[in-house]
């Protein structure tokens, strides 16, 4: 007698939700089962990889991610285009690192200018990223939602605190919300539900739950992520039946493992074979939790986590 696979019959389904505008837009999201248990439903919408872009030039970069990029750090448009062109990147998350309160503080209106610039530029969907500074965040993202009306942006990360002016803007400019919560199952759920009382709609909306890189916690964030999918899936809790992005890029690379040199410490072996695994490893266990988009940063660990999710979909 032929072995079946016992399976799980599930009354939930994530939303879709539409990132991006024009011919290269793309859906995420309408999972009818777990991440990749295709022999249990449907995964329509494979996960996606944003690449990262910064508006100014990063200073403390590892070597190897750094050498991908080598004369266009200094202008994202040129870094966007080359992601896009040389890499293939279906999915460009600018990180307005330049209006960081404790760094170089850019005004609003000069970052809506850098964000304008990129867009214009650009034919993939848009992820732009504050800082996590609420007050700061406001009056950028706010801004930039003005003058990139009509791009469908996705424009994060939204917290509880800054949640009605960023989302009023999203609403009347008709842009995609990050909804931001630190790695909390509760939390995530309030936030939403404040979201969805302001008037922000479920297809402008997908979750950041928080995550980070091997070694640094990622089993906690998987936990949250799984639990996540398990009330969305099995227990039809509509509140968080939506897609989910990791912004890990920056999570991974800033761990000493990723920059320390070989000769510092032989033993952690050759730094960018090190560095470009911690990123492709990292973002396979987020797949695994039911990641739908993913931020990163080299071009081999995106190589490497496309070979994953083809022989996942397989």
């Amino acid at each position: 007698m032929a072995f079946e696979i016992p399976k799980t019959s599930y009354s939930g389904k994530v939303k879709e939700v539409k990132l991006g505008s024009g011919g290269k837009a793309v859906t995420v999201g309408g999972e009818t089962a777990y991440p990749f248990y295709l022999f249990e439903g449907s995964m329509p919408h494979l996960p996606r990889i944003a690449m990262e872009v910064w508006d100014m030039p990063p200073e403390e970069w590892a070597e190897a991610a750094l050498e991908p990029f080598a004369g266009v750090t200094g202008d994202p448009v040129t870094w966007a285009k080359k992601c896009i062109n040389d890499y293939g990147a279906e999915m460009i998350a600018l990180q307005l690192v330049s209006t960081d309160p404790n760094g170089l503080n850019r005004g609003a209106d000069e970052a809506a200018a850098v964000v304008k610039k990129v867009a214009d530029a650009i034919d993939v969907p848009l992820i732009v990223w504050g800082t996590a500074n609420s007050e700061k965040d406001t009056d950028v993202l706010r801004k930039v939602a003005e003058v990139c009306q009509g791009k469908n942006l996705i424009i994060g990360p939204v917290v509880e605190g800054d949640h009605k002016r960023i989302g009023a803007a999203a609403i009347g400019y008709h842009h995609t919300v990050v909804a931001s919560t630190p790695i909390d199952i509760n939390l995530a759920k309030q936030l939403n539900i404040l979201l969805g009382n302001l008037g922000v709609p479920d297809e402008l909306m997908v979750m950041d739950p928080t995550v980070s890189g091997i070694g640094y916690g990622i089993e906690y964030s998987y936990s949250v992520m799984e639990r996540m999918r398990m009330a969305a899936l099995a227990q039809q809790d509509e509140k968080l039946q939506l897609p989910l992005i990791c912004n890990l890029a920056k999570e991974v690379w800033k761990a000493k493992e990723a920059k320390i040199p070989a000769a510092e410490n032989p033993k952690l072996g050759d730094p960018k074979k090190r560095g470009i695994l911690l990123e492709a490893i990292s973002a396979t266990v987020l797949l695994l939790a039911g990641a739908d988009v993913i931020v990163m940063r080299h071009p081999e660990a995106i190589r490497l986590l496309r070979e994953v999710i083809a022989e996942l979909a397989a």
